[in-house]
């Protein structure tokens, strides 16, 4: 039988099992594996999976489904409210620019994968290397699957506070890893309103800023007496 990398021998990462992901999985009775197929392993992972489903009306049916995995991220976004400004990246977005961007260029709030780090030290990390900058006490803001229909990323979001003294180095990202990151600090306003005409259309850079706006450092502040938000 020929080794498979991968599955009976080590990758180029040094993985092996990569088609053991979701066999044992019984948590959902409507769900039964029956079988995974390791399509793909770049240096991250595509696989084919076959099972059973139990519709709502009772019938079993067989569906496959191609999962991409590329591990689960974090990202944050730094804030200054004393002087109302946001930090943020722009990089180059193959994905994006083949399908539909004008030049690929987005404007992203800094974010990486968790590798073997929990997602405070991730952001921390990414933060340090995208960014130049040193982050104060974090919040974590919520956790979200991005494009659940194919990919199996959660990703963890955060804010965090920074300050002129914080900006340690110019960023930029890892030229080893192929990165070429622009620091953008931007007006609060600016970034909000970048939002609404199109020119920031990353989907966890978005959330971050309307939380900011709506329940985050710019958040209009109540009176005394009024009433919270969501009768909290």
């Amino acid at each position: 039988m020929t080794s498979r990398p991968g599955v009976d021998i080590p990758d180029h990462r040094g993985r092996t099992g990569l088609h053991l992901a979701g066999r044992g999985l019984d948590r959902n009775p409507r769900v039964r594996i029956r079988d995974v197929e390791l399509t793909s392993q770049g240096w991250h992972i595509l696989r084919r999976t076959t099972f059973d489903y139990r519709r709502r009306d009772g019938r079993w049916e067989t569906q496959q489904r191609e999962t991409y995995d590329r591990g689960n991220g974090a990202v944050v976004l730094p804030y200054d409210t004393n002087r109302g400004r946001v930090l943020l990246t722009r990089q180059f977005r193959y994905p994006a620019y083949v399908n539909g961007h004008p030049d690929g260029m987005l404007v992203e709030a800094a974010a990486g994968l968790l590798d073997a780090d929990d997602p405070a030290t991730a952001v921390r990390r990414e933060s340090a290397e995208e960014l130049g900058v040193r982050l104060g006490p974090l919040t974590h803001v919520l956790d979200a699957y991005m494009s659940p229909g194919s990919v199996t990323e959660r990703l963890h979001f955060f804010a965090a506070p920074y300050t002129p003294a914080d900006r340690l180095a110019e960023g930029g990202g890892v030229e080893e890893e192929g990165e070429d990151i622009e620091v953008l600090e931007l007006p609060f306003t600016e970034a909000l309103a970048m939002t609404a005409d199109g020119r920031i259309t990353d989907g966890k850079t978005l959330l971050l800023l309307q939380w900011a706006a709506l329940h985050g450092p710019f958040a209009p502040r109540l009176a005394p007496g009024d009433r919270p938000p969501h009768g909290g």
